[in-house]
């Protein structure tokens, strides 16, 4: 017999979202875990579908039909991403960069205003600054966790305010219902790009923003085998998204990645606990280590913005930045000799990994910042830092790794 599950008498938390929400049993044969449907092609009537003059009013109203649009096992990937993020909707997409090129080619054109922030992750940074103004669009790259600077940057154009918390590779963060006051009160879209908090640590769209983004790559999959990327939030955004993004981009997200994905859903609540743990004693370590100069992780009473971390992020989350005086020797030691880390850029995955970030490369090749920008940079990173993303190993074995490194 099928399964009837009653309704709950009360909302579920959001560890148990992570494995009910959006999760359909299989209606013929009522299999738990999701299905992969590999068809690209659904058969249909004629007739069938909602299309209108301007192209799709709402392709999740139309039964599936092609999967460049939307698939089976994509649709529930959104609609379990939704769940996690307390959103309407979600719209899954080929990779993270992906779902922040399909926000910003729906919601700005040219003659518009985009505020992002001057640090964030590169490949989204560059995309905004590099591409968006041959298209006419505006770009202003603000530090938005002072917020007098993001009022000071707001235009009569401005329609957009993109932000990252924590940001890459910085750990610095943004106070996200202050912003959201702030572009509530003027009618601009603020989107969060959430990858590095995930629902475990921080809901952006309950702290009063409009969009949330991940790159699904990381925490969310969280086993390094799966490119994906997300936007969610209101019905009406996530659908202007999806009918136009979804139908003229190309950036389909798999499903067969979309499968991984769920997968990795499945176990993100004990998979980012664990971490956060870990993570909290290694950072620990390393405050105390002689070698180590500065170690940023908002966990610590050291981090510049602690408090806000406390009230924003349920856990402080996995990642670690710290700098050393001879960062390129240690990198190096890290590399050849570390019996627990893995030397590769990237995050999220169930093994730790670590990766050497120097200032001046990121200077030339992604960031253009004021003095202003500079020193608050340099606040955070000096000359450059060691970034630890924490995977599942025993703590003890990961310090013992960075203490071989750091005093040979």
């Amino acid at each position: 017999m099928p399964q009837v599950n009653p309704k709950p008498t009360r909302p579920l938390q959001a560890a148990t979202l992570a494995l009910k929400g959006g999760l359909m049993h299989d209606p013929v044969t009522q299999a738990i875990a999701p299905n992969i449907a590999m068809s690209v092609n659904h058969a249909f009537a004629p007739g069938d579908g909602a299309f209108s003059a301007d192209g799709v009013a709402d392709l999740t109203a139309l039964p599936f039909l092609y999967a460049g649009w939307t698939n089976p096992t994509v649709r529930q990937l959104e609609l379990r991403m939704a769940a996690l993020e307390g959103a309407d909707d979600a719209f899954a997409t080929a990779s993270g960069t992906a779902a922040a090129n399909a926000m910003f080619f729906t919601f700005l054109k040219a003659g518009d205003h985009l505020i992002i922030s001057d640090v964030c992750y590169a490949g989204v940074h560059e995309l905004a600054c590099k591409l968006l103004p041959d298209y006419g669009i505006e770009v202003s790259t603000v530090n938005l966790s002072y917020l007098d600077d993001v009022a000071a940057a707001i235009r009569p154009n401005t329609r957009l305010i993109h932000a990252e918390s924590p940001c890459n590779p910085l750990l610095r963060l943004t106070d996200l219902a202050a912003l959201a006051e702030i572009t509530r009160a003027r009618g601009i879209l603020l989107a969060v790009d959430s990858t590095f908090a995930t629902p475990v640590a921080t809901c952006p769209l309950a702290l009063g923003a409009d969009l949330v983004l991940h790159s699904l790559t990381k925490f969310i999959n969280g086993h390094g085998d799966a490119l994906g990327g997300c936007v969610a939030g209101r019905k009406d955004l996530v659908e202007r998204i999806r009918s136009r993004a979804g139908v003229y981009f190309g950036a389909a997200l798999s499903a067969q990645n979309a499968w991984l994905i769920m997968r990795g859903i499945d176990t993100l609540f004990p998979r980012m606990q664990a971490m956060s743990a870990s993570a909290a004693k290694v950072a620990a370590f390393l405050q105390a280590h002689p070698a180590v100069s500065t170690v940023i992780y908002p966990g610590l009473a050291s981090h510049p913005q602690h408090a806000l971390a406390q009230r924003q992020m349920r856990v402080p989350g996995a990642l670690i930045i710290f700098q050393v005086r001879d960062p390129e020797a240690v990198a190096q030691r890290l590399a050849r000799d570390a019996a627990v880390f893995d030397y590769a850029f990237s995050i999220g995955h169930q093994r730790s990994l670590v990766v050497l970030l120097k200032t001046q490369d990121l200077l030339q090749s992604t960031f253009t910042l004021t003095p202003a920008q500079l020193a608050d940079y340099r606040r955070y990173a000096g000359d450059g830092v060691l970034r630890l993303s924490i995977g599942l190993e025993d703590p003890q074995d990961l310090i013992d790794d960075l203490d071989r490194a750091l005093t040979l």
